[in-house]
Order: C-alpha cells, then structure tokens, then sequence
C-alpha cells in the first residue's frame, strides 16, 4: 500500500510533508522541473516505504494512505499514478478535468 495526495493540495502545494519524507518520494520538490506550475504534488508509488510521516505533516490533509481514501476523492490513486507513468502535461489534464467536473 501506498500513500497518496488528493484534493486538498489542488493550489496549495504545501512541501511540509516532502520536507519530512525520508525518501524523497514527494514530488515535484522546489526546484524540480514543473515544481512552479503544478497544480498540486504527487507521491511515486515505488518509492513511499509507508512511513506515514507526510500524513501528520500535511497542513491541509491532503496526504492518506490508498485504503483510507474517501469515495469522492478515488480518482487521486490514479491521478498519482499517471503523473509518474504519463507525465506533468497528462496529470494537469486530469486534474483540470476534475475540476471542471466539480464546477
């Protein structure tokens, strides 16, 4: 199981809990490439170890764990996903999709 970041970080793109991650899996980090444009940040998959550090960091509560993520924020597990298999351009497309979806 995986950590994942869902709606809240939409716009707030707080680093507390990549500060805290011991395995830099939280990206993209300041000064990675997208890190000013991104709408929101992502946890690899591959890389989180589970640790649960960024949950407690979060400010907003943005970070959980795949099984404790509600119903209406599902869509997150795969928006993660797709930002580490398709790409910065690809995620924003579902991100926006997602807003607009809430408009």
């Amino acid at each position: 199981m995986a950590y994942i970041i869902a709606e809240p970080c939409i716009g707030t793109k707080d680093t507390s809990c990549a500060d805290v991650c011991p395995v830099d899996c939280i990206h993209p980090a300041p000064g990675e490439e997208h890190a000013d444009e991104s709408t929101m940040l992502y946890i690899d998959p591959d890389e989180c170890i589970d640790c649960d550090a960024c949950v407690e960091a979060c400010p907003v509560d943005a970070t959980m764990a795949e099984d404790d993520v509600p119903e209406q924020w599902e869509l997150f597990k795969e928006i993660n996903r797709v930002y580490f298999e398709d790409g910065h351009e690809a995620v924003e497309k579902m991100v926006a999709a997602f807003l607009e979806s809430k408009a």
